[in-house]
C-alpha cells in the first residue's frame, strides 16, 4: 500500500518485530503479567482492551481516512471506534471465529456460550462498510448474509521477491540442518506456523507414526510456536520424537531460510472456513506441498498440490512417502507452484485490490480523502 502512495499506520499488541519503514504502534503489555503470548487464550480479552484503548488514542491524536480492522475483534473495536471518529471500516475476514473458538476448545458444539458467540461474529461482520474475504468460499458466504455489502475476495499473499528457494547456499543449508540434528542427505519434511490442533499438529505425528516403517531416514521439522512442550510430549508417546524435530519460534525474516531446508511442505489445516496463508510461503519456496483437501487449500494450490482426504493421516503419510520417493517429480511440482504465487498471490496484486475497494466506499460515501491514512 505504501508503494501505492498511501501513509499507513498498524496499531497491533505489544509483542512483535517491528518491520523496517512500517510505521508500527504497539498496545502497553497487560498490568498483570508483561510475559504473556498474543494467541488462542483467555488473556486475549484484556490485550484486545489494550488494543481499542491504543487505536482510541491514536485516532483521537492524528487523521486518517479509514480503518483496516483485521479478524472479527478487529472489526469489533474498529467498528465500534470507526462510528465515533465518522470513518470507514474494513474487515479483513480470515474465517469463523466461532468455528476457530470450536477448534481451540473454548466452546461446546451446541452449547448456549456458542450461540453466544455466534450473535457477536454476526455483529462484527454487519459493522464495517466493506469486507474483503480470504478464500472465494468465505466471500461467496459472506456475500449470501450480507447481500447488500460490498465484499472483495482478498486471498492472503506473498513478496515472491524475498521469499524464494535461492536464498540459502548448500553449505548454510547443510549448517543449519546440522543444529537440528538432521543430515545434509535427509529427506525433509517441513511445516512452519501455529502449533494449534486445527492446524492438524497431531496428524503430523500420526502420519509420521505410518512414515517411520517405511522410510526411516524421512525427518520431519515442525517450526512455530505455542505449546511446543505439549507436543514434544505427543511425539514421544507416539514413538516419533527421533524423527520429528521442533524448532520452536521462527522470526519472519528469518522464514525463508527455514522453509529451505525441507524438501516437502505440509499444510495438514483442518479449518473449513479460514484460508492457510502459509501454503503461500511454502509456493514462493518452490516446495511440494501436500495438504488435507479444503477449497482454501485448493483456491491456493490448484492442480499441482498434493492432496489427501480431510482427517486422513494415513493418506497424508502415503502422499508425503511417494513425494519422498520419487524427489525429481517433486522439485516440478514445487517450481510450477512458485510459478502460480508469482502470478496469483503478490503482494502487488493485492494491493491494488485493497485500495479499489477503498476508493469506492469512500467515493459512495461522499468523503474526501484528507487523513494520514
Amino acid at each position: 500500500m505504501q508503494a501505492l502512495g498511501h501513509r499507513v499506520s498498524i496499531v497491533t499488541y505489544f509483542k512483535g518485530n517491528n518491520v523496517p519503514d512500517v510505521r508500527v504502534i504497539r498496545t502497553r503489555p497487560t498490568p498483570y503479567h508483561a510475559s504473556y503470548e498474543v494467541g488462542s487464550s483467555r488473556h486475549k480479552y484484556a490485550f484486545d482492551v489494550l488494543l481499542a484503548l491504543k487505536l482510541a488514542q491514536t485516532l483521537a491524536s492524528e487523521n486518517f481516512d479509514l480503518i483496516h480492522a483485521h479478524l472479527h475483534e478487529g472489526a469489533l473495536i474498529g467498528g465500534a471506534l470507526g462510528r465515533v471518529w465518522r470513518k470507514p471500516v474494513f474487515f479483513d475476514y480470515q474465517g469463523s471465529l466461532t468455528d476457530e473458538m470450536l477448534h481451540h476448545r473454548f466452546l461446546r458444539d451446541n452449547g448456549k456460550r456458542q450461540r453466544f458467540w455466534r450473535w457477536v461474529e454476526r455483529r462484527a461482520e454487519a459493522m464495517p462498510a466493506a469486507i474483503f474475504a480470504s478464500t472465494k468460499n468465505a466471500a461467496a458466504t459472506l456475500q449470501k448474509n450480507w447481500p447488500a455489502k460490498p465484499i472483495a475476495h482478498l486471498p492472503d499473499g506473498v513478496n515472491t521477491r524475498a521469499v524464494r528457494p535461492d536464498v540459502i547456499t548448500a553449505a548454510r543449508r547443510a549448517e543449519l540442518r546440522a543444529q537440528f540434528g538432521i543430515s545434509p542427505d535427509a529427506p525433509v519434511v517441513v511445516y512452519l506456523g501455529l502449533l494449534a490442533r486445527h492446524q492438524g499438529i497431531q496428524h503430523i505425528l500420526e502420519a509420521a507414526a505410518i512414515a517411520r516403517p517405511i522410510n526411516p531416514a524421512l525427518r520431519w521439522l515442525v517450526l512455530g510456536y505455542p505449546g511446543v512442550d505439549e507436543w514434544t510430549m505427543r511425539a514421544q508417546a507416539a514413538g516419533v520424537l527421533g524423527d520429528v524435530v521442533f524448532g520452536g519460534r521462527v522470526p519472519y525474516e528469518n522464514m525463508p531460510e527455514m522453509l529451505a531446508l525441507g524438501d516437502i511442505a505440509i499444510a495438514p489445516k483442518l479449518s473449513l472456513t479460514e484460508g492457510s496463508g502459509k501454503v503461500l510461503n511454502y509456493m514462493a519456496m518452490a516446495l511440494p506441498t501436500v495438504a488435507f483437501d479444503t477449497a482454501g487449500q485448493r483456491e491456493y494450490l490448484g492442480e499441482d498440490g498434493t492432496y489427501s482426504p480431510l482427517g486422513d493421516s494415513a493418506a497424508l503419510a502415503q502422499r508425503i512417502l511417494a513425494l519422498a520417493a520419487q524427489p525429481e517429480s517433486g522439485r516440478v511440482l514445487g517450481q510450477r507452484l512458485r510459478s502460480r504465487a508469482i502470478q496469483n498471490f503478490s503482494w502487488e496484486q493485492s494491493a491494488k485490490v485493497m485500495q479499489g475497494m477503498y476508493e469506492a466506499v469512500i467515493k459512495k460515501d461522499g468523503r474526501q480523502e484528507t487523513g494520514d491514512g
